[in-house]
């Protein structure tokens, strides 16, 4: 099945698709923020907009091109180009309110970046971890939008998700040629650590500038073992599961 890609589609044709039958379109979400010295800092962008590629052929879905900018001060003072959670929310309401207006009754939010998650919530207010749901009643008038809102780690089991570690780096590894594996190097390291540990970790690495205070070379993980081969598995894996999220009806 051919991508339908917003990039190639002109009104007239457009307004025929959303006409003959009920349309999705896949917002992609990322980020613009340090990942070590070996990955770009679109890494996020790079990612997601992958994955919602892959994922619009597999359901006949549109792509929309990928909202480039996050909420990824925690990073700080590591490069990051970020917008308040606020500015988030406006702008992606605005959008939603958009598609409203222009018809469409189906859309999936795919998150590239943990920092976003929040805002994504409120934005949807939905506790995080949810996935699936209904945007809440004062956005419809005549017509009901359904989105469906999923942050694409949580579609793979195999291994455990990381910031520029095995994950990232294996599947940068299978869509770009832009990695520099000369450069990995294995950042923090938390197999070993106890899950209140883990947890204590991430609550500190959710405010501003707390990544490089536990991650101080910009890398949660150890990317130096990625391979290809590994990344194409993980797209696989998450692209299938993906897909049969996508089928289950949404829940009032």
């Amino acid at each position: 099945m051919k991508v339908m890609d917003a990039s190639e589609l002109y009104d007239p044709e457009f307004r025929k698709l959303i006409k003959s039958k009920k349309q999705t379109v896949i917002i992609p979400v990322g980020s613009l923020e340090q990942h070590g010295a070996h990955l770009p800092i679109t890494t996020d962008s790079d990612i997601v907009t992958e994955i919602a590629s892959r994922l619009a052929k597999k359901c006949g879905f549109i792509v929309f091109p990928t909202i480039n900018y996050g909420v990824s001060f925690e990073h700080a003072p590591l490069i990051n180009a970020s917008i308040t959670s606020d500015a988030f929310i406006e702008f992606l309401r605005d959008i939603l309110r958009s598609l409203i207006e222009n018809k469409i009754k189906s859309v999936v939010i795919l998150n590239g970046h943990g920092g976003n998650r929040d805002a994504l919530d409120t934005v949807l207010q939905v506790d995080s971890g949810e996935g699936t749901l209904i945007l809440p009643e004062e956005y419809w008038e005549d017509e009901r939008l359904e989105v469906r809102y999923y942050s694409y780690w949580d579609f793979f089991t195999s291994t455990e998700f990381d910031h520029a570690g095995f994950v990232e780096t294996s599947i940068m590894l299978a869509i770009s040629d832009k990695v520099k594996m000369k450069k990995a190097k294995k950042g923090l390291a938390t197999k070993d650590l106890t899950e209140k540990e883990k947890r204590r970790i991430r609550k500190l690495i959710s405010k501003r500038g707390g990544f490089p205070k536990v991650a101080k070379n910009g890398v949660w993980g150890d990317p130096t073992g990625a391979t290809k081969k590994d990344g194409e598995k993980l797209l696989a894996e998450i692209v299938r599961n993906l897909t049969e999220a996508c089928q289950y009806p949404l829940t009032d």
